[in-house]
């Protein structure tokens, strides 16, 4: 997406009162998330071995930020992209059972990102996963799932109006489910994101299920990696921005993979290749236990939260030259 420029905004709160509601914002909303799904903190790495198997590939093209290291001759370690993987084989590594569950701070480099109002070379989620039975990976599970993440998301956007009234927008509780094939059927004619643009100004709160497998166009929706979620139980939690005016998509999360889904994907994907990393080796065997989890985006979430137009109004990166002065000369302050 290109640039956007609000018509006359102005930023509810001034710098200093946005570093302090941010900081409300993220441990209010870490509270109520363990709270709800019976989470606990985990450290998270920064970096992880090349070669393992463990990154998130996201949409199979970004390039992860790689470094040798001086005291350990012939391994390349990457900065992670996300956590997807790592978070699973953790809860294995430290013992937890069906019904418990970790959430980390991940942060990350996305040096292929196109920098614009929400998206920056700079990325920073909550990765949360947890423990199922094999009994729970279904469309009931994942959809409960979903509503209880938008009901916590609604109560903290309530209890930050509270504290700062200047704040006044609201969020839609009542989320409407829809498949990306669905979303397909009813705008044939439109782009990925056109259809995700009209479906969510009209239906405000939305999550789009089953991303990752090729349409009846014959694309998928969207990108996503075949080792992770299941692409029949995954999907992305999206809002309508009202600021900006656009479709704002707040988490990507799903049923992570059995044994039966990683081979049909990696069939599917033509990357039959990796059944022999470690990892997949885990899932294959039933090693690794079944799993629900998901990223919910920081500074996304605080964008939304505190009613900004940019996403470097709540996080310090570095941007465009161009974009800095049409923000500054607009009333946006970046970070």
């Amino acid at each position: 997406m290109a640039l956007i420029i609000p018509e006359e905004y102005d930023s509810k709160l001034n710098i200093r009162e946005t570093e302090k509601a941010i900081r409300i914002t993220r441990d209010l909303f870490t509270q109520l998330l363990s709270d709800k799904f019976n989470l606990e903190r985990a450290s998270a790495p920064l970096f992880v071995k090349s070669g393992t198997g463990i990154n998130d590939d996201l949409n199979g093209i970004e390039r992860a930020v790689s470094f040798d290291i001086l005291s350990m001759k012939n391994v390349e370690a990457q900065i992670v992209h996300s956590l997807a993987k790592w978070k699973r084989l953790a809860l294995y590594n430290y013992g937890y059972k069906v019904g418990e569950g970790i959430y980390t701070n991940m942060n990350a480099i996305r040096r292929d990102e196109n920098p614009d109002n929400l998206h920056s070379f700079y990325v920073d989620q909550w990765d949360w996963e947890k423990v199922i039975s094999r009994e729970d990976r279904n469309i009931d599970f994942l959809k409960k799932t979903v509503n209880n993440i938008v009901g916590l998301i609604c109560d903290l956007k309530d209890k930050l109006n509270t504290l700062y009234p200047v704040l006044n927008k609201t969020i839609k509780r009542e989320v409407t489910f829809i498949t990306a094939q669905e979303l397909e059927d009813l705008y044939p004619d439109k782009t990925p994101k056109e259809r995700e643009e009209i479906f969510v100004k009209e239906h405000k709160t939305v999550f789009l299920m089953q991303i990752g497998d090729v349409l009846k166009s014959g694309e998928p929706h969207d990108g996503r990696a075949p080792d992770y979620d299941d692409w029949s139980l995954n999907g992305d939690i999206l809002f309508y921005n009202e600021i900006l005016d656009c479709a704002f998509e707040v988490s990507s999360m799903g049923i992570r993979v059995d044994e039966k889904a990683l081979r049909e994907q990696l069939a599917k994907s033509e990357h039959e290749d990796r059944l022999v990393l470690p990892f997949h080796k885990m899932i294959l065997n039933n090693t690794l236990p079944l799993t629900i989890g998901g990223g919910i985006g920081q500074s996304r979430l605080c964008m939304l939260i505190l009613e900004k137009a940019h996403i470097g109004e709540v996080h310090s990166s570095i941007w465009p030259d161009d974009m800095i002065n049409k923000c500054k000369s607009s009333g946006i302050n970046l970070l």
